[in-house]
């Protein structure tokens, strides 16, 4: 290919081939079909997978980075097109997920006239993006797509969308192929500042180790191990960090925050050091950032110098890839040991488990079978709600990249296209995407595409009848006002699921829960499982919004309130 005159959507594609992208998530329309034209010649080399609506596909393309680590690629054309992908967009920015985001648009010389199916795209996606780009020359066009694949990959990564007005598609321009950029991340990092990160953790005697998404997203798991044994503290982690440090292990004491374990909770609340990696002090996390880690140091470990004292002041902030640091810091930590502490948190673990209602089908029971059956292999997604709470809570994550969840924008719709990307990247894990039936409905519609593309995912539907987390926040604080959120529809979601060429099952019991998602496991096709639960089973423990995290209570406390 060096140095041929090539179209705009013949260097779209050498440059996709050459960034090593083997898959794509889009759907066609008018300013991009040059673009479709040149893939369907390349079919053979990319794969595109055609979704059922654009915000699927920038679901997709995120689920798949996420899964996979690499950088996932949506198609969209203009106008509507355009504008279907930025959720999609936002929830790869607020959670640092690498994605390009191709775009096409009215000719050059029909931009800024309200033409069909016009709209500015960058200006719309400028907050939502780490960079974005409109192509109005062709000769630009290599350069500015191999920029975004090292934008999106270096430091905190995020997504990246490119604009290219549908002249620019057809325009020819010469091409000569390149390497693709190595994206190393530097190992800078402040020697005085490391000295003093080591300092500090010496002088502890009770220091708490929180994950966050950072630590996954820098694959920093095997660092990261290493350094809580030397320090021989606890571990807590956010909703983006689990599998990051393994949920079987004995110091890892459950999540963080608002539906965080009242043993983490507590030992925070406790503790004279917390060491954060890569994670930014969500509200979800601090409750009342006034009371958050009151008696404690803050070492903060973070790539991107704008986290520090953000949300909560800190002590010591070390800029710099999570891998690298926590490298330097255990090579100059010293064995430390906090038996006395480390008993307390025991004793917390033990004093306060995770519980529910045993004898019916819930949430958590099903969580905990899913756990069972893919002896806790699987890659789950998630929607957004109480049931994402219980796929944080019960499933126990050893592994980095196996919980795609939509964090920062709690994206509801977000779970299923993830689910396509993950497996789609993934094909030997089993996927899970886990919804309640107020989310799956936003976007359900991808169901058709797991039949279409042939991508045997399991889709499971807890199934109450309400928007269960909005519901469980009206119940609590509300005074029992249920302002929208009761469901009482007719919609037979096993119906649906055959209507639209899936396998549909349907679990009213904890048995029937076992043996359906037995069956799902083994039938090579795309499932869906409507699990019924009660409306009025809640996310426990609890903390109210703007309370101490100190402060968290569960049903039992809530009794002996009333009581």
């Amino acid at each position: 290919m060096n140095g041929m005159q090539l179209t705009g959507s013949q260097i779209v594609i050498e440059c996709l081939k050459e960034q090593g992208v083997d898959t794509v998530f889009g759907y066609p329309g008018g300013a991009i079909l040059n673009v479709y034209d040149e893939l369907y010649k390349h079919k053979d080399e990319i794969t595109h997978i055609l979704t059922s609506h654009e915000q699927g596909a920038a679901h997709a393309a995120d689920g798949y980075a996420r899964a996979t680590g690499k950088v996932g690629v949506c198609l969209a054309t203009s106008g509507p097109g355009a504008t279907n992908l930025v959720t999609g967009i936002a929830t790869a920015y607020m959670d640092s997920i690498p994605i390009v985001a191709i775009t096409c648009n009215v000719g050059v010389s029909l931009l800024g006239k309200d033409s069909f199916q016009e709209i500015d795209i960058a200006g719309v996606t400028m907050p939502i993006t780490k960079h974005n780009y409109i192509v109005k020359d062709v000769n630009n066009l290599a350069d500015t797509i191999r920029k975004a694949f090292v934008i999106a990959k270096e430091g905190r990564p995020g997504p990246v969308l490119i604009d290219i007005p549908k002249d620019v598609t057809a325009n020819k321009a010469e091409f000569t192929a390149q390497e693709p950029k190595v994206v190393k991340p530097s190992e800078d990092i402040c020697e005085k500042d490391l000295e003093s990160a080591v300092r500090m953790i010496r002088e502890s005697e009770k220091p708490y180790i929180f994950v966050g998404g950072g630590a996954v997203l820098s694959g920093a798991s095997k660092e990261l191990y290493e350094f809580v044994k030397k320090v021989d503290a606890p571990v807590t982690d956010s909703l983006m960090g689990k599998g990051a440090f393994p949920g079987t292990d004995p110091l890892y004491t459950g999540m963080l925050g608002m539906h965080g374990t009242k043993a983490s909770n507590f030992g925070v609340s406790e503790c004279d050091l917390l060491i954060v990696t890569g994670a930014r002090f969500s509200d979800r996390v601090t409750g009342n950032t006034a009371t958050f880690a009151k008696d404690a140091k803050i070492l903060q470990i973070d790539i991107d110098p704008a986290e520090m004292d953000k949300n909560v002041m800190i002590d010591l902030g070390l800029v710099g890839d999570i891998k690298a640091v926590l490298k330097k810091i255990n090579e100059h930590l010293p064995q430390q040991s906090h038996p006395e502490w480390m008993n307390k948190i025991k004793d917390y673990k033990a004093k306060y488990p995770l519980t529910y209602h045993k004898d019916v089908l819930t949430g958590p029971f099903a969580v905990e079978e899913i756990y069972r059956q893919t002896n806790g292999e699987a890659i789950i997604t998630t929607e957004v709600g109480q049931h994402q709470m219980w796929a944080a809570q019960y499933y126990k994550y050893t592994k980095p990249r196996t919980l795609l969840t939509s964090g920062g924008l709690g994206t509801m719709g977000y779970g299923l296209g993830a689910a396509i990307g993950a497996k789609t990247g993934c094909p030997d894990k089993i996927v899970v995407n886990i919804a309640g039936d107020g989310c799956f409905r936003m976007n359900m519609n991808e169901i058709a595409t797991a039949v279409r593309h042939d991508v045997p995912i399991i889709q499971v539907v807890v199934n109450n009848h309400v928007l269960g987390m909005v519901r469980q926040w009206q119940d609590l604080f509300y005074d029992e006002r249920y302002s929208a959120t009761v469901l009482r529809d007719a919609v037979d979601y096993v119906k649906l699921a055959e209507a639209m060429g899936a396998v549909g099952l349907r679990a009213t019991t904890q048995e029937e829960f076992k043996e359906c998602f037995a069956k799902a496991l083994t039938c090579g096709k795309p499932v869906l499982i409507d699990c019924m639960i009660d409306c009025d089973d809640k996310v426990w423990p609890m903390v109210a919004p703007g309370a101490p995290i100190s402060e968290a209570f569960d049903e039992q406390d809530l009794k002996a309130k009333e009581n």
